[in-house]
């Protein structure tokens, strides 16, 4: 007898993306200890051995986990306790605050990865609102709900917080290239850098579905707090095993996204990523997605190409990826040479 199934057809992967057993955490991603650098110094002072560290990190895999960060452990342990308690919240109370057509920010339970529904919920916050439409047509102003009582100063000290990482791991990673540390901040200025808060509830077919499909995150960088219920699975890139990724306690996971792949002229690689569920116990994860500016223009970096390594993409606009991605229809810019599902590479 077949399987029952106990959960939407909508959320039913197809067989070839169904999650299978992963690789043993023992031979995870790497772990990378910041406390050389303290949080006042500048990334200049960085000792060789980080950023040799780093610079294999998102080499070989395009993801790290990070401790001695910087981030208190009681912002961490406030910010999980506020996420949990909105999302235990009756759903009319939840959907007060819900996303719409005019404004993509708030709660969301209908979200798709490639056409299939992703077993989760999630809260999205951006980071610096924007008083002017986006160029992908929405408005970026956060929508606060009024419970859990303190729930907008905990969530906005965490996107500083995190924001204030973000930016010395990019520095780090620019140096890691031979950059200079600040090359890349330019590209941030108004940056539409997105705070997420994810909520997956057990799932009776863990066997069947993802709470979210395999991807690749289409920023710069992604900082992700993940609690200790494990989930994350990343895709080894020499083997293309699926590699679950141990929490740690107060420890970030960072990606390089697909904008640091083409900066990088594939040095460095944006690594496909999923995240299972199980049938016993909930995970909470909160990423910020550290994007540039929508006007940008995204294309590899001269300092790193030459007659011998040309340039593998061409130039492209941020803005007008995202707003495709967003319509579900990267086709039309095929013509940009942009990659459909990843990036197209200039011919």
């Amino acid at each position: 007898m077949g399987q029952t199934v106990l959960v939407d057809q909508a959320f039913v992967q197809p067989q070839e993306h169904r999650p299978k057993t992963v690789v043993s955490d023992a031979d995870g991603i790497p772990l990378i200890d910041l406390s050389p650098l303290s949080s006042d110094s500048d990334v200049t002072s960085a000792p060789e051995t980080l950023l040799a560290q780093v610079e294999a990190a998102c080499r070989d895999w395009g993801f790290f986990q990070v401790i001695n960060h910087g981030v208190s452990p009681e912002l961490l342990r406030k910010a999980e306790a506020a996420q949990r308690e909105f999302f235990a919240l009756p759903d009319e109370e939840k959907r007060k605050v819900r996303q719409d057509e005019q404004n993509a920010l708030g709660y969301y339970e209908a979200e798709h990865t490639k056409n299939v529904r992703d077993w989760k919920e999630v809260f999205d916050i951006i980071a610096h609102e924007q008083e002017e439409i986006d160029v992908v047509g929405l408005v970026l102003r956060n929508k606060w709900p009024l419970v859990p009582l303190g729930f907008r100063e905990t969530f906005e000290e965490y996107a500083k917080s995190v924001e204030k990482l973000a930016f010395r791991l990019l520095e780090l990673i620019a140096l890691s290239l031979n950059l200079p540390s600040k090359k890349l901040n330019i590209f941030f200025e108004k940056a539409n850098s997105l705070l997420r808060l994810n909520y997956y509830r057990p799932c009776p077919n863990p066997d069947l579905v993802l709470g979210v499909g395999c991807h690749r995150d289409p920023g710069a960088l992604t900082v992700l707090y993940q609690d200790n219920t494990g989930g994350l699975d990343v895709k080894r890139q020499f083997d293309g095993e699926w590699i679950r990724v141990k929490p740690i306690a107060d420890a970030f996971i960072i990606n390089v996204g697909d904008t640091f792949q083409v900066w990088s002229n594939d040095k460095y690689t944006s690594a496909e990523h999923r995240v299972s569920v199980n049938s016993e116990k909930d995970r909470i994860s909160i990423p910020f997605f550290l994007q540039p500016a929508s006007c940008t223009n995204v294309r590899p970096l001269e300092e790193l190409t030459d007659e011998k390594n040309p340039a593998k993409y061409n130039e492209y606009s941020y803005g007008e990826f995202i707003r495709a991605r967003k319509d579900g229809n990267l086709k039309k810019l095929e013509v940009q040479n942009i990659q459909i599902d990843h990036f197209k590479r200039a011919q």
